[in-house]
Parts: C-alpha cells; structure tokens; sequence
C-alpha cells in the first residue's frame, strides 16, 4: 500500500539554504541539461532563417583570433597579414540575442560557452548580481576579469540599479578583454521600456547596448510544439499516487502546499533558490491557485527557473500553473517573463518523471 506522500516526502520549505560567494563562483556553467549543447545540435527552423545565422555568428564568434603568420624562411621576415575573419564574426566585444522563449537562445549560449576555450562563467542576470551582492563589487570583478567569456542568460531588468550594476560590470570586463554574450526576450535600446523612465537609467542602458551587436531570433517556443492547453492539475487521489509511485521508483520526491511555499521563498534569496532543490527528483504543490501580489509571483518565475534548469519534474493540484499570474500581470511590464515561466510550466507537468 502506497505512503502517504504528505508524510513520507521532504518539504522545500524545511530548506533555508545560503550559498557563500565561492559557491555561486562554482555554479557560473550552465545548467546539465546542456551539458552536451553544440552548434552541431542546434537544429534551426528551416521557416525562421534568422535562427541559422544566429549559430553561424556564435559559431565565428567563439572561435580564437587567427595569430599573424610569419613569412620567410622557417616562418622568419616579413609578417603575413592574418587570416580574414570568416563570415557573419561580430565586430563587438558582445553579442546579444534577442528573440522570445523557446526559440533557442539558451542553447546557442551554452554552445558559445562549450566552444569557448580558456576561462570562462555562464550564469543568469540575478546569479551575477548576487555575486557582487556576496563578494562585493572589487571582489566579484576580481574573479570575473581576465576570463575569455561571460555568459549572461536571462537578461531581463526589474531593478533600476541592478541594470546601473551590471551595466558597469560589462564595461569593466570589456576593458580588460572579457568577450559578452547576453540572451533576453527584449532588445538593449528597449529594456526598462514600460518599466521606468528616469533619464540616467535609460542612459546607461544606451551605454552597454554600444557594446553588442545585437541579433534578432524569430521562431516559435519549442517547448510547446508537442503540448496542448494548460499546464497538468492533478486529482488529490492522482496526487498521492503520483508522489508515492516516483518515491517507490526511488525518486527524491518533496511535499508543499502552494500558498506556504510561494510565502517561504520571500526568506530566501533568489541566488540560493538552486540550494532548495539538492537531491530533489520531483516537486508536489498542493492547492495551486492564483497569485495576485507581483513580488510574490516575480519570486515564483526565478525559482521555477531553477526548476526548469534543473529539469525537476513537477506533479500539483488545484489550478492549472500556467493560469496562476492574476491581477493584470500578463498585461504588465513583465509579460515576457510570465509567459516564459508558463511555458515551462506546462513542459514540467506534462512529462514524464524523469530520474
């Protein structure tokens, strides 16, 4: 006879993790399911040749600068000129995509990062500004500076002066020879619009557009070519036999009502949310219903990111999780990043549970 999974599984919100500095310098790679991520596995959309020029100009961008070759005998005398730059290599120190959910742009970043030889840090938006938060801003730099490649995915605006932080940080990486490739669903010239309007702000954003050469990424979300409707909501009995059939197949399996859990995560910071899902295999959220409070919901999409990145299967009851941002949200400064988090949603409940 099955558990009860209420009693038998761990709960997320026993977990408080706090992650040190030199542990969040440790997690800057990208996430395992793009271990394997390559150029040669990026299948573009044959109807959206935007996405095949974006590979070939990642491709040419991470590939190392041709050394001048040497004329003459045994390579002495006169320098040759070096090799022309192959088609489609940005002239900028940055690249960034730009193009909705699902259409790749994690992908192609994990592949510039693989590609990339020497030093390099892949990491989302909030993860790089929670390294400055725990290291300080010389201390983060200091890490940071003299790597070949920064990766920064999700690069998506909510406060002022993270924007004023981050902007500064690629400007000083770009000084000491650090190359940028950044991925958002919103092009530089165009992030806060909707969100603020103070004069600086909009400044600064001009100053570390001035560093990409920007590239438009058109297609349809993937994630959904397969999937129909809203995310999966579970019956209490289908619930229970969920949760208890992955614990019997050995699966690490955690227990949570909604409302508790989207209050527990306030008391974490967002860069440890990872540090909640340690050993986790599947997530059950019982009584799932709508968010009308956008810091919570804000709070919601940065852990399911972590989720999503860490490919957690999740089992839940009550309302659909991609009917949960309520209140106007989907009509709001950050519609982009809701729709996203929906998208996930609906891949992580409908799937198999995956070990």
């Amino acid at each position: 006879m099955s558990q009860d999974p209420q009693h038998s599984s761990a709960h997320l919100v026993d977990r408080s993790p706090s992650i040190s500095g030199a542990e969040l310098v440790a997690t800057l790679v990208p996430p395992r399911q793009f271990d394997g991520a390559s150029f040669d596995s990026y299948r573009p959309d044959p109807e959206y040749p935007s996405q095949a020029e974006a590979r070939d100009t990642l491709r040419a961008f991470s590939e190392p600068e041709a050394p001048m070759a040497r004329g003459g005998f045994f390579g002495f005398g006169r320098k040759k000129a070096a090799a022309e730059p192959r088609p489609n290599t940005p002239t900028k120190p940055g690249v960034y995509l730009d193009g909705g959910f699902g259409v790749g742009k994690t992908h192609l970043l994990a592949a510039t990062w693989h590609a990339t030889a020497g030093r390099k840090y892949f990491g989302t938006f909030i993860e790089y500004t929670a390294l400055v938060g725990a290291l300080g801003y010389s201390g983060a730099l200091g890490v940071l500076q003299g790597a070949r490649l920064i990766c920064i995915d999700e690069f998506e605006l909510d406060d002022p002066g993270d924007t004023m932080l981050m902007t500064r940080l690629i400007g000083d990486l770009v000084k000491t020879g650090s190359r940028i490739v950044a991925t958002s669903n919103t092009p530089p010239n165009a992030l806060g619009e909707g969100r603020f309007a103070a004069a600086d702000f909009m400044r600064e954003i001009q100053a570390m557009a001035d560093n990409f050469v920007t590239i438009r990424i058109d297609g349809t979300d993937y994630r959904q070519r397969d999937l129909d409707g809203d995310a999966v909501a579970l019956s209490d009995e289908a619930y229970r036999f969920a949760l208890a059939d992955a614990a019997a197949a050995g699966e690490r399996t955690t227990d949570d009502d909604f409302s508790t859990l989207v209050a527990h995560l306030a008391t974490v910071h967002p860069s440890s949310y990872f540090g909640m899902l340690t050993g986790v295999q599947c997530i059950g959220l019982r009584d799932v219903h709508e968010l009308t409070d956008q810091s919570a919901a804000l709070r919601f999409v940065a852990f399911i990111d972590r989720v999503y990145d860490a490919q957690i299967p999740i089992r839940a009851t009550g309302a659909p999780l991609t009917t949960i941002f309520g209140g106007g949200m989907l009509d709001g400064g950050y519609r982009k990043k809701y729709l996203r988090c929906m998208s996930r949603l609906n891949a992580l409940t409908q799937g198999e549970i995956a070990s």
